[in-house]
């Protein structure tokens, strides 16, 4: 490692390069709550430099992860093997902004919020908006292939990246995908890229598809007396031909956290909630406005009201899951997803787990995909307890397969899934994958040991 370090502090200046574990210990770890400190972090500002880094890893067989701002929830980009840690925070440039052709070019660095600012005076948007969007990076959202409530009408970051530039684990410059929305010019590598937690390439420059802002925004707010009426409005609601353009769902916990917070925007007999978001034309916002609320209509509805501002419970929906910190630090937190038609069913399981295992719980999502974000609510002291939750955790993972779901739908596998993989790919599968990843990173010296154990 000392004579890595030499070459480093000969490609870098003293202050692009961090050896003291005081300083290395902010990038140890990430909203996963893990902890596995780097011997190293560099902060590479161009491709150039992120070449030679990888190549000089792969001389020293020395683990590289890379890394954006940290608020990924599975532990994928945490040098859980030490090494290395590649920070991209510092790639900040933004090279191009065309309107015309509906795109911008943007480093790694570059926060999600700041896309949406520098787009927005051109009428545009994009549309992948987790709720960390105001602090992750484009980097972390490519690698992990973000959502975000929008999700249900536009899409992940798969659907809104035109193509990518990387460097491989073997130390090669690659472009992917073109400058058009329309190429079908060999494999489909950006999409491949997309999504695999920086362990085939490092992304070091992407062009974004923007969409353009809808004339008029619209909202609903409905509540039930149950989640299982909820979780029918909600597949009734997908059923319509012209949907809505985000579909949240609060169970009852998660209105008793907002509650604790805000206890007068809440009727005190809702047990679960919707917030649903319409957009498009100012008719089309009016007619599926109507078509939503009649949609809600069932025995268990309480109220359904057009809100005319609702930005105030998008920030409570938005702050859920730092409150849920302050209930259970070391919460366990999903993101699984599910067949739309198969809510009731999979909700309906939850509550009899959680009662089996004698685990509290809190759920809330992005319903209109299906995506339900499941919080087990944990003391890591606790031994029994989370013997507990580790067997009802299996039995979640067993339930959302069973229903032809997927155990992540924008958090990534990482380290925190890893163990359930083969649960949902078979092994001939999970090969071919190990094999694009020996053929992209030869010598495993990229993000080593994440997706696969």
């Amino acid at each position: 490692m000392s004579i890595l370090l030499t070459q480093l502090q000969s490609m870098l200046p003293p202050d692009r390069i961090y050896t003291d574990p005081v300083d290395c210990y902010a990038y140890a770890y990430d909203n996963s709550q893990k902890i596995y400190p780097p011997d190293i972090v560099v902060f590479p500002l161009n491709s150039d430099e992120i070449e030679a880094i990888i190549l000089l890893c792969n001389t020293h067989r020395v683990p590289l992860t890379p890394r954006g701002r940290g608020t990924g929830t599975a532990g994928g980009s945490i040098p859980e093997q030490g090494g290395i840690a590649l920070s991209l925070e510092r790639m900040l440039q933004i090279p191009i902004i065309d309107p015309a052709n509906r795109l911008i070019v943007t480093e790694p660095g570059v926060l999600n919020q700041t896309i949406q600012d520098t787009v927005k005076p051109h009428n545009f948007f994009w549309p992948p908006d987790p709720s960390s969007a105001a602090y992750s990076s484009i980097g972390g959202n490519l690698a992990t292939s973000a959502g975000g409530p929008h999700a249900v009408k536009y899409g992940t970051t798969r659907d809104h990246v035109l193509g990518v530039k990387a460097i491989t684990g073997k130390g090669e410059k690659i472009k992917t995908g073109c400058y058009t929305t329309k190429g079908v010019v060999g494999y489909d590598l950006t999409r491949l890229l997309i999504g695999s937690e920086g362990t085939l390439a490092v992304i070091t420059e992407a062009t974004l598809k923007l969409t353009p802002l809808p004339q008029s925004t619209g909202g609903i707010v409905a509540h039930f007396r149950d989640a299982s009426n909820c979780a029918k409005a909600i597949v009734s609601i997908m059923s319509l031909p012209q949907g809505p353009s985000a579909l949240e769902f609060l169970d009852q916990g998660s209105l008793n956290l907002i509650r604790n917070r805000s206890p007068e925007i809440l009727p005190d007999d809702s047990a679960a909630m919707l917030m649903i978001e319409v957009d498009g034309s100012y008719q089309e916002v009016n007619d599926t406005s109507t078509a939503i609320l009649s949609s809600c209509q069932n025995k268990g509805l309480l109220q359904a009201d057009c809100v005319p501002d609702s930005v105030n419970l998008w920030r409570m929906r938005k702050a859920l899951s730092p409150l849920l910190r302050d209930i259970a630090p070391k919460k366990i937190n999903e993101d699984v997803v599910v067949p739309i038609s198969t809510l009731p069913t999979f909700l309906n399981g939850l509550t009899k787990l959680s009662s089996k295992y004698q685990i509290s719980n809190v759920n809330f999502g992005h319903a209109g995909n299906g995506n339900i974000h499941v919080n087990l609510l944990v003391d890591p002291n606790n031994t029994k307890e989370m013997d507990r939750a580790e067997k009802c955790l299996s039995e979640i993972f067993d339930l959302v397969i069973n229903l032809n779901g997927t155990l992540s739908g924008e958090h990534g596998i990482g380290r925190e899934k890893r163990a359930y993989i083969d649960r949902e790919i078979d092994g001939q599968t999970i090969q071919l994958m190990k094999n694009i990843k020996q053929v992209f990173d030869p010598n495993n010296i990229l993000n080593p040991g994440k997706l696969f154990l």
